[in-house]
């Protein structure tokens, strides 16, 4: 019994510093400027909650008086607004919309950029209309910049006729800033439905910033796929009124699909591939959501789409190029 309830201190003390790190940090990257104020602040949380922990007797008040320190600054941290009117950078500037009228969607700002380089573009921001009762399914694409245990993952519905619509859920950065992995857990960049043309969203990772590309047609009914793209543009429509915050680990580009599926029907049980996202194809393939009739690895080298997208580059049959020959589709 002594060596449980050991056990169990020790395991609450981890938390309890866990949480003091995180109230720590987040006062000194989303605390109050000038920034120096936000050093103080959090120098002044983490030495504050130190003593309570290691001074208080016995340990489970100290434990307590930490909880009420760290609950402090996360009530702080969730009045933190996210906002809509910052000095966005250009390919991020304007907000996409959609109205919907029966089965006709129209997409404002729709993103269809020519680029020279991931940093030199033609900016063309479009208004589209689509007709759902065309739609035929979904598709997802998979981005790696680096490590293949994390990628991007981007949606995409298919009217037929060589046009897709992709939707692709990122950080909106302000001019000047980049994208860091550690400040994505915090309150540094609002949430951005990039909706786009596939030669955009998709042209721009493979042929400018290098990133390996795979395609995978996704087994989902058409009422089924209308649902969620609806959904997403409910999401996007929102935005415009209510801006919210990017969370590298709560509202990243895989775990807001999964919100936004559940949403509309049965959701797949939970699993660590969903944070581990680059190895998301692997489970789906094994649930069978994705097109099963090779071997996985057969499957995976051939949705590799990234040498396609090069060649396609400009050409307006992009979309249709890139998808010739895939596994699961019948084009």
């Amino acid at each position: 019994m002594r060596v449980i309830r050991a056990f169990a201190l020790a395991l609450l003390y981890f938390l309890a510093l866990l949480g003091l790190v995180w109230a720590a940090a987040a006062l000194w990257i989303d605390g109050p400027w000038p920034h120096w104020v936000a050093g103080l602040l959090a120098v002044g949380t983490l030495l504050t909650g130190l003593i309570v922990l290691l001074a208080v007797r016995p340990a489970r008040r100290g434990i307590a008086g930490m909880v009420v320190l760290i609950a402090g600054v996360a009530l702080w941290w969730s009045h933190i607004r996210a906002s809509n009117d910052r000095d966005w950078q250009p390919d991020v500037a304007r907000l996409p919309s959609a109205t919907i009228a029966g089965d006709r969607i129209t997409i404002h700002n729709l993103r269809n950029f020519d680029y020279r380089s991931e940093t030199d573009f033609t900016e063309h921001w479009e208004t589209r209309s689509y007709d759902l009762s065309t739609l035929r399914g979904g598709d997802m694409f998979f981005c790696f910049w680096g490590p293949t245990m994390i990628a991007h993952t981007i949606a995409s519905w298919d009217f037929g006729d060589g046009q897709h619509l992709a939707i692709s859920i990122e950080t909106r950065k302000e001019r000047g800033e980049s994208y860091s992995a550690l400040l994505g857990f915090f309150r540094q960049y609002e949430l951005y439905y990039v909706v786009a043309d596939e030669r955009d969203v998709i042209g721009v990772r493979t042929n400018h910033r290098g990133e390996r590309v795979y395609l995978y047609h996704v087994r989902l009914p058409p009422e089924r796929s209308r649902a969620l793209l609806l959904d997403y543009l409910k999401e996007v429509n929102q935005l415009t009124e209510e801006p919210r915050w990017y969370n590298a680990l709560t509202h990243n580009c895989t775990t807001t699909i999964r919100e936004h599926a559940a949403r509309v029907g049965p959701v797949q049980p939970w699993s660590w591939q969903i944070l581990a996202n680059g190895y998301l194809d692997q489970l789906w393939y094994e649930r069978g959501v994705l097109d099963n009739s090779l071997p996985f690895e057969q499957l995976k080298a051939r949705s590799d789409i990234t040498e396609r997208a090069k060649a396609a580059d400009s050409d307006p049959a992009f979309a249709t190029r890139i998808r010739a020959g895939l596994p699961g589709l019948d084009q």
